[in-house]
Parts: C-alpha cells; structure tokens; sequence
C-alpha cells in the first residue's frame, strides 16, 4: 500500500510485521524499516511517501537508500514495456 503524502507510519491494530519503504519527491528509496512488528512507528525526515510491503519483500526486491521505484519496476522478472496495441487485424486470433 502506497501512503502519501507520508513521513512517518504506525502498525497499530495490525497482527503481522510489515516493510516500510521511505521515499522522497522522486520515488527514490530514503530509507527501510524491515520486519516492522505491530505496535512499532517509523518515521524518515524528509519522506513524502511511504510503501508497505510484507515483510521481507523489500530485501528481495533490492530496495535500499538511494534506489529509484522505477528502476525496480523496470528490471522485475516478467516486467515488459507497454506497447500499444495495433490494429485489430494485426492481431492474432
């Protein structure tokens, strides 16, 4: 889930650790609050963003400071450009 604008979260209420990503203007990666357990806070000065992940999923996607969203985005397994699509008839079927 994406928070913004966002400097800071909290895991009240909640029942399992989250990953929290903090992010700048650019979506560029300030910080990471791994494994976040319920009943904690996080805050990054400077963030205008916050991402929650599952815990453990910013580690395998590679984010840490100064890592761009894009950049992950681009370079996912099975990520492809979006093409527009052509005409009807060029199309298989």
């Amino acid at each position: 889930m994406l928070l913004r604008p966002a400097s800071s979260i909290h895991t009240a209420f909640m029942r399992f650790p989250i990953d929290a990503v903090f992010l700048d203007r650019e979506d560029r990666v300030l910080k990471v609050a791994p494994e976040l357990s319920p009943w904690r806070m996080a805050a990054c000065k400077g963030a205008r963003a916050v991402l929650e992940l599952p815990a453990g999923e910013a580690q395998r996607r590679g984010l840490k400071p100064g890592v761009s969203l894009t950049q992950v985005w681009r370079s996912a397994p099975g990520s492809t450009p979006a093409r527009p699509p052509g005409p009807a008839s060029a199309r298989p079927g």
